[in-house]
């Protein structure tokens, strides 16, 4: 494909003055409008102003430049089709070869001004009007829509090697752009301000792929992940093989409920589970005593860190086999320890926040919840027991009640001194996560005399309060909320234990 005509219309002009000339030497005549051929000119490119195309000036001031039968006669015209080459002739039209186009800001203006004026004048219609006649034309026109492309396409068209395959890829790119830019603003009108959340009837993801896993969650399953168009708060990956698709489902889990807490704290989790969660003043008494909890399941896991990790937390971590270690910073040191490890990821993540709203998929439908935000809760007019509870009981509770959100329901998670000791997950009823976490506890000798225990969800009934009492505990904290309430609190005065209804649960499906 030749570049004998070119006509160039951007709002963002990087890289304009070397794209210009390349086209210039290869004998291209260049048609611009506006500012972009005030900046051709700056930089002393020739440029023939799109006006001598449609017989008039620009209209409207400026909303109306290149919206003319002409131009897109040039765009449109189909080179292998005789009667298009006859017609365009007739209107002694020349063929635009190639559209360089991209668009108005119109997402960095919706965020930084809520004028709605300013919002309306950087919706293009010019532009996306040109790339996509531009884009469906591919086999005659070629349509560039980003400046990271210049360079790709000076190289092919010094080598003579633009291809009708080549046009076709950058086409795809630019309906990408086209649709991109559409949704955009179709989710910007589209918001109700009756309705919460930004719930509209109709909502638009971006999304762009990372990466293509190995396989998903198991190896019969095709898998790939994606991000919202964008986004760069990401990860970096300073160790280790590719990242699996359950990898990074468990590392989720593991920074979101290391997220929760302000102290130094380390998340192990296995299987989406947490098998083991400690606040403390390093990050390696943090470790030392989150893997306390269940040794056995942690092999093989993730683990998080809110904290920077050094030589000495990296020691801990290379006595054992971890699939991804997780942290905000790592010192050089830790690095070179944990790099002994060839199977072993390591990951910094400068900052975990989720995004303020979820997005599942189930089966053929999608579903979307705001973030579930576990802060502490309230002891004022929450402690429903006779018994008060201590100061040292009250950190406990509030540490067992973020951990306990970040177990898959129903949860029960024990703890003591800002530690897990013991956790059941994901049972079907809730006297079961119960008897399984004071059963895990007893297999390993653990004596849970003086320790806490926090449950996502309330107690239906009062067997899973007796079931705990019995193995020891002497606090709970759980919503409340149960039509059972005045029982369960009964079994709680009758064993002489404390308990605390916060008003809010922390289920996890």
């Amino acid at each position: 494909m030749r570049i004998k005509n070119a006509l160039i219309s951007v709002s963002d002009k990087t890289g304009l003055p070397e794209l210009a000339t390349a086209l210039i030497a290869e004998g291209a005549k260049i048609y611009s409008t506006g500012g972009t051929a005030a900046a051709l000119k700056a930089a002393g490119c020739e440029v023939t102003d799109v006006a001598t195309l449609t017989g008039g000036n620009e209209m409207l001031g400026g909303r109306v430049k290149t919206l003319h039968p002409n131009v897109h006669a040039a765009i449109l015209a189909d080179m292998h089709n005789d009667a298009h080459v006859k017609e365009l002739a007739d209107l002694k039209l020349p063929k635009l070869d190639l559209v360089v186009v991209n668009f108005y800001p119109f997402e960095r203006v919706v965020a930084e001004s809520a004028q709605l004026p300013e919002v309306i004048e950087n919706i293009d219609i010019g532009g996306p009007t040109m790339v996509r006649a531009a884009a469906k034309n591919y086999t005659s026109t070629i349509v560039l829509t980003d400046p990271n492309d210049y360079p790709l396409f000076v190289g092919y068209l010094k080598s003579g090697e633009l291809t009708t395959d080549i046009s076709l890829r950058w086409a795809a790119k630019a309906f990408i752009k086209v649709a991109h830019l559409d949704a955009a603003i179709a989710n910007y009108f589209s918001r109700n301000e009756e309705e919460s959340d930004n719930y509209q009837t109709h909502r638009f993801l971006h999304l762009e792929k990372v990466a293509d896993l190995r396989y998903g969650e198991n190896p019969h399953q095709a898998a790939a992940c994606y991000r919202l168009e964008g986004d760069s708060n990401a990860f970096t990956q300073l160790l280790g093989p590719p990242l699996s698709y359950n990898n990074l489902l468990d590392a989720h889990s593991a920074c979101l409920a290391a997220s929760w807490h302000s102290a130094p704290v380390a998340v192990i989790v296995k299987h989406n589970n947490p098998c083991g969660i400690a606040t403390a003043e390093t990050s390696k008494i943090a470790l030392t005593r989150a893997l306390y909890t269940d040794p056995v399941s942690a092999f093989g896991g993730v683990v998080a860190f809110n904290c920077p990790i050094d030589e000495d937390v990296a020691q801990i971590l290379q006595e054992s086999f971890w699939e991804v270690v997780i942290a905000p910073q790592v010192t050089a040191a830790a690095k070179s320890v944990l790099a002994l490890k060839e199977r072993l990821r390591l990951l910094v993540v400068p900052s975990y926040q989720d995004l303020p709203q979820q997005f599942t998929s189930m089966g053929r439908l999608m579903l979307t919840q705001a973030a579930d935000h576990v802060h502490d809760f309230a002891t004022e007019n929450a402690v429903v027991s006779k018994r008060i509870p201590d100061a040292e009981e009250i950190a406990d509770l509030q540490f067992a009640w973020r951990a306990a959100a970040a177990v898959k329901s129903n949860s029960i998670v024990i703890a003591h001194k800002l530690a897990t000791v013991a956790i059941g997950a994901g049972q079907m009823s809730r006297v079961d996560s119960a008897l399984l976490a004071c059963e895990k506890a007893k297999r390993r000798k653990v004596k849970l005399n003086g320790s806490v225990a926090a449950s996502d969800g309330f107690f239906p009934f009062a067997d899973g309060v007796e079931v705990l009492a019995q193995a020891g505990v002497t606090a709970i904290v759980q919503p409340g909320g149960s039509k059972n309430d005045d029982e369960i609190i009964a079994a709680a005065d009758a064993a002489n234990i404390s308990m605390v209804m916060t008003g809010k649960r922390h289920f996890r499906h």
